[in-house]
């Protein structure tokens, strides 16, 4: 990654992770309402459109061809085969918001965030935990899409997606949303303030 990565007017590139049901999705549109230079990435899949999808906005709809083409060419930040179709996040719609000033939020699972971060380490990475395992059980169980092995299943896939949450650079608790959302909020504060960002700013300041 060249410092370009770091140039003061470039957005930035935030990953956030966590298990089903730690409340990523919610915590990304409460930023959304208050955050006005940030973004959240659309994904691409093989997969046909569901009723009231829109292209562009849930999802980019890729037929298999052409995104096997693409992972060919290097054109996805991240991407996975989920029983018989393709998700991926095609790269060039986040690095050309990048390049205009604009954040993008990343939502991907683990796996996902590796692949990103072998290539920009320089990415914000951010692992989404419930308050603990019983609340994040009673979140799954009240949305009633789940059958007893099923959620056996899905907790245990939880807990060995927890501890992962380290190989992070933040932790955020989601116990409720808002503080949350505003824990976030002063993560990427901070991150516009790291020296590496200013450096520009402070030759400016010094007359260089």
């Amino acid at each position: 990654m060249s410092s370009s990565f770091y140039e003061r007017d470039k957005g930035l590139l935030i990953v956030i992770s966590g298990p089903s049901g730690a409340g990523k999705g919610t915590i990304c549109k409460e930023l959304l309402k208050h955050e006005k230079n940030l973004e959240v990435s659309v994904s691409a899949t093989t997969r046909d459109p569901r009723n009231g999808e829109v292209e562009g906005k849930n999802y980019y709809f890729i037929n298999k061809a052409n995104f096997l083409d693409m992972i060919g060419n290097n054109e996805f930040l991240e991407y996975a085969k989920v029983y018989d179709n393709y998700y991926g996040t095609p790269k060039s719609p986040v690095l050309e918001k990048m390049d205009r000033g604009i954040d993008v939020i990343l939502e991907i699972d683990i796996q996902g965030a590796a692949q990103v971060r072998a290539n920009y380490p320089e990415g914000i990475y951010i692992f989404v935990v419930p308050p603990s395992i019983k609340e994040l059980k009673k979140r799954i169980t009240e949305r009633g899409t789940e059958n007893p092995e099923q959620l056996n299943k899905r907790m245990e896939c939880a807990c060995d997606e927890i501890r992962n949450a380290t190989k992070y650079s933040y932790i955020v608790i989601n116990d409720e949303v808002t503080v949350a959302a505003k824990q976030v909020s002063a993560i990427i504060t901070a991150e516009k303030c790291r020296s590496e960002r200013l450096k520009s700013k402070i030759e400016e300041i010094i007359g260089r």
